[in-house]
């Protein structure tokens, strides 16, 4: 267990941090399994716990001191950020929602909706063109990248090349990518993926052309030694995210680029593409109403090399099936 005190003591007795406490209820609530999502939650709840010590917050540092007002104070904080897209708002509330329930072992307290908390109805559809599909402006991007924060760059030329996530570009086994590009002409996503999905139970495979080859090459080159990844042998993935990939995101508005999820759905678009030939539907193509049944086989081969375990979670990236 790991609780440390009493539980009617602070943080119900997970320690004097609230930072600390939730992911130590989490793990306790997952039983030491699911890393994947007490990963997700605890990321999220770390957010809430700044938030919480900060002056726009309540100061609090107690989860006992927590209740439902303080909760719709946070759902209106994430409200004010209109950089912040609604399915991460809704995210953050429901995991701070799932943690809560880890550290006090009931759900008194908790936002029952957090769609209706925030003021927000999510969709899982996309209706604007990604960006990053403009492979002269992407290189402009990459270009300002490699002199300001080269490790940045590495990350956008395997998103956009990938389809990775933020995540998986930074946690990536390089020398083994490299391997296997070479030995098998195709490379396996498996370091920091989502919700646990790794290992041989859950295989990715990507087929490898230049584009891959001079990613993975760029990105061997701006790691640091003694690292088979983006991050340094003492650096963390939060110290990372600060020194990184924040100051990173200012470059990339600069060049009108809301972040590198962009590059993502820009992949996904260009799969497409190649699969059908035809434009993604959130660019005018009519695949679906031509041929349903390669559209359909397309969705499913993105879905595959992006991650995901359903379909309909395409349509965020390459428009609707209309």
């Amino acid at each position: 267990m790991a609780l440390v005190g009493r539980r009617d003591g602070r943080n119900f007795g997970y320690g004097r941090q609230l930072s600390y406490a939730g992911p130590q209820a989490l793990r306790d609530m997952f039983g030491g399994g699911h890393y994947g999502t007490v990963k997700t939650h605890s990321d999220r709840w770390q957010t809430f716990a700044r938030w919480c010590r900060s002056e726009d917050g309540p100061g609090f540092n107690d989860a006992r001191q927590i209740d439902r007002k303080t909760l719709l104070n946070y759902a209106g904080h994430l409200r004010q950020q209109v950089e912040l897209a609604i399915a991460t708002a809704q995210n953050r509330l429901s995991s701070v929602n799932r943690t809560l329930a880890a550290l006090r072992s009931d759900q008194y307290v908790k936002v029952p909706s957090p769609s209706n908390a925030l003021g927000m109805q999510r969709t899982t559809i996309r209706s604007t063109t990604p960006q990053g599909q403009d492979r002269d402006q992407v290189m402009l991007i990459i270009k300002a990248l490699r002199h300001q924060q080269p490790r940045a760059a590495a990350i956008a030329q395997l998103a956009l090349t990938t389809g990775m996530r933020l995540r998986e570009t930074i946690l990536a086994d390089l020398p083994r990518l490299k391997r296997e590009a070479e030995q098998y002409g195709k490379i396996n996503i498996q370091d920091g993926t989502k919700g646990g999905r790794c290992g041989a139970t859950a295989p990715r495979w990507i087929m490898v052309d230049d584009h891959i080859r001079d990613a993975l090459r760029y990105a061997e080159q701006v790691s640091p030694d003694g690292s088979r990844n983006l991050l340094a042998p003492n650096e963390s993935y939060l110290d990372f995210q600060s020194s990184v990939v924040r100051p990173s995101r200012d470059i990339l508005r600069t060049h009108n680029l809301k972040g590198f999820h962009q590059l993502r759905a820009a992949y996904a678009c260009e799969r497409y593409e190649q699969i059908t030939h035809h434009l993604a539907p959130i660019n005018g193509g009519r695949c679906k109403r031509l041929d349903p049944r390669l559209d359909r086989e397309a969705r499913l081969q993105i879905s595959y090399e992006l991650g995901h375990g359903r379909i309909d979670v395409v349509s965020a990236y390459i428009g609707g099936r209309t």
